[in-house]
């Protein structure tokens, strides 16, 4: 008993440190994100902005496919331990950049794809030849999340890709290439971040001595990983539907205003993205061990985490939504009831990609089919509301899609692993509601004093609140180093 205690605690101050690192990833993002697109959005416009969005919502489409599911699947498959780690990813390489060059090939060739209605697609097929990068990187991460180096990602991610593309979009927009400035720039900002990935995953797992490619092999690998590919897939077409819907029905400068308010409230959802690199290992070797309540207990603790770091921030950059989006352009304030829709929909997010990570390694199958249904849902509600309500109805069902998905994921995993998995708390509604009824009233005030008020007072509010009244000592380790 005394064994299982101290393999509990040391388990959570895994999951805090490795929370802890990934959360200063997301604010150094969040310190790089938002500087982009207010770049963007001043010195290209809301229709650049629309294009630059769809052309990478589909060779990022591309690469979920080309990766089978690697992501997340190759700590399961590190974790079997019965081929040598190096040998695993050397595999999940190759598989990854085989189909990574059929992707790209299928984009060179027909680039409209890419573009839809824009008269030089042509000429930018050449945007095609990231998706192998984008894996590249992906996979590399993923084995060194296996090894627990989640700072590999934080620098990559959240430091060198979004500062470089930033730097360089701002830059390209004073130049002759200004008509190519955003494209140029996130090719720019891929290659530095899989350079930021492979380089240390190379010295990491050294050379993979004894290794020869296997056709038959790699095709097992992906046999095995096809219902998680197939999960990975239909999540990211949940969150990248709306996008492609409301582009075959409206014009590119209205994507444009879209995809503001889109990166605006994922910014939201990196929170809970920051604890899927230990998170992922950890759950894969509970189930794996039969320690079912064990691998509960890890999803019920992070789950609180995610969301109440993420309530504060959705109320934060939603209750003064029009002078949040305001600041990249007066046309853009008019986004302000999509944005409050994308910030639900992140809060409905967050609980249904953790019970999700669950399933995968307790009824991947089952997973699949709650991922299926709730793309068929997002997609039916998608073609009733947005030709009526244009972007307000592909976020509204993006919301309510989620949402479903959400409460069959915690009830289908509860059953999986015999124990409860739920995530929201009262302490958190209760704190969540002071909060919101504080910003209700700053919302009197003029755009500007109410931004000033609101922001920093929302954050600082529900922190005293939660955690003076909802965090207990082991939710406290997220905040303290050490093991004291």
């Amino acid at each position: 008993m005394a064994d299982q205690a101290d393999q509990g605690r040391t388990a959570a101050h895994s999951l805090a440190h490795g929370g802890r690192t990934n959360f200063a990833g997301f604010l150094l993002r969040l310190a790089a994100r938002f500087p982009f697109l207010l770049l963007a959005a001043r010195l290209y416009g809301a229709e650049e902005l629309g294009h630059f969005a769809y052309a990478v919502m589909v060779v990022e489409f591309v690469a979920a496919l080309a990766t089978m599911g690697l992501k997340r699947g190759l700590s399961a498959e590190m974790a079997r331990g019965s081929r040598d780690e190096r040998h695993v990813l050397a595999d999940g390489w190759l598989l990854g950049l085989g189909l990574a060059a059929l992707g790209s090939a299928v984009l060179w060739f027909w680039p409209d794809l890419m573009f839809p209605g824009l008269d030089r697609a042509g000429s930018a097929r050449g945007f095609a030849l990231i998706v192998p990068a984008i894996v590249l990187a992906d996979v590399s991460l993923a084995g060194l999340a296996f090894r627990h180096r989640i700072e590999v990602a934080v620098r990559a991610r959240s430091v060198i890709e979004p500062w470089v593309l930033t730097i360089a979009a701002t830059l390209l927009a004073f130049t002759a290439a200004r008509q190519w400035g955003l494209l140029v720039a996130y090719w720019l900002s891929l290659l530095a971040a899989v350079t930021a990935s492979v380089v240390p995953a190379m010295r990491e797992f050294g050379r993979p001595r004894g290794w020869r490619p296997s056709i038959g092999r790699m095709g097992w690998m992906a046999w095995r990983n096809l219902p998680l590919a197939g999960a990975d897939l239909v999540e990211w077409s949940i969150r990248r539907l709306d996008l492609f819907i409301l582009g075959r029905f409206a014009g590119p400068q209205e994507v444009g205003l879209y995809y503001v308010a889109q990166q605006v409230a994922t910014l939201a959802g990196k929170i809970r993205v920051s604890f899927d690199p230990i998170l992922a290992p950890m759950l894969s070797r509970a189930v794996k061990e039969g320690r079912p309540q064990e691998a509960a207990a890890h999803l019920n603790q992070v789950g609180f985490w995610v969301l109440s770091f993420q309530l504060p921030v959705v109320l934060a950059l939603g209750l003064p939504g029009e002078g949040v989006l305001g600041l990249f352009g007066p046309e853009f304030a008019a986004g302000a009831l999509v944005l409050a829709l994308l910030l639900t929909a992140e809060l409905a997010a967050a609980p249904s990609s953790l019970a999700e990570m669950g399933l995968i390694y307790t009824r991947p199958k089952a997973n699949l089919v709650v991922a299926t249904a709730a793309l068929a849902l997002q997609a039916v509600l998608s073609l009733l509301l947005v030709p009526r309500f244009g972007g307000a109805g592909a976020a509204g069902a993006l919301m309510l899609a989620l949402l479903a998905g959400a409460v069959a994921r915690q009830i289908l995993l509860g059953r999986a692993l015999g124990a409860s998995v739920g995530m929201w708390r009262w302490r958190l509604l209760g704190a969540g509601g002071v909060t919101f009824l504080f910003g209700a009233a700053a919302r009197a005030l003029p755009e500007l004093p109410q931004m000033i008020l609101t922001i920093p007072g929302v954050l600082l509010l529900f922190a005293g609140l939660i955690w003076r009244f909802g965090y207990t000592p082991a939710d406290r380790t997220l905040v303290r180093r050490g093991h004291g």
